[in-house]
């Protein structure tokens, strides 16, 4: 059995994050659980909630395997910049080479909300800008933020407006992220 440290996060500066993960290169369920678990261990980042995980057609380029796709609630006293900056390492880490848009990967990690803040950098964007549209996203977000207001209409309220029926769930279990490599 796993043990996760006790991590204390400043709580007047920390915000909750959503973020989307995603892959489909090697094993993503356990590529995801271990980025999942790193981000846990920092103590800048704390994991709340993790979605079920769903497996989902490619999005973009066609010609590909399924991904594997998740969502995860973190509360982080990182600035946006910087989280980017931490999940971009973590991508590193499991591998991952961007070779095409939209192609393969070993893992994905966008953020996707931060708080309500709104974030315009030259290489991100937050409510991420392609988000509402995406079934893949909405369904594992609205797992575990179904009520969280995004663009005047709660995620809940999104996932209704996309075409959800070629997902399929894999993993029901809030903690499959832990027990991934049991």
């Amino acid at each position: 059995m796993l043990r996760f440290p006790l991590i204390t996060i400043d709580k007047d500066r920390a915000v909750t994050a959503a973020l989307g993960l995603g892959g489909n290169i090697g094993d993503p369920a356990l590529t995801m659980a271990m980025a999942l678990m790193a981000l846990h261990e920092r103590s800048d980042s704390k994991v709340l909630a993790v979605s079920s995980l769903y497996r989902t057609p490619p999005w973009g380029k066609l010609d590909q395997a399924d991904f594997y796709n998740c969502c995860a609630l973190v509360k982080t006293t990182l600035p946006p910049v910087q989280l980017l900056e931490a999940c971009l390492d973590l991508e590193r880490s499991m591998k991952r080479v961007r070779m095409e848009r939209w192609g393969p990967r070993t893992l994905d990690i966008d953020i996707l909300l931060y708080g309500d803040q709104a974030v315009a950098e030259p290489h991100l964007a937050v409510p991420h800008p392609r988000m509402l549209e995406r079934a893949f996203v909405l369904q594992p977000l609205a797992d575990i933020a179904a009520e969280w207001i995004v663009g005047g209409q709660s995620v809940g309220q999104w996932l209704e407006g996309v075409d959800s029926t070629a997902i399929t769930q894999v993993n029901a279990k809030a903690d499959w992220w832990k027990n991934a490599d049991a």
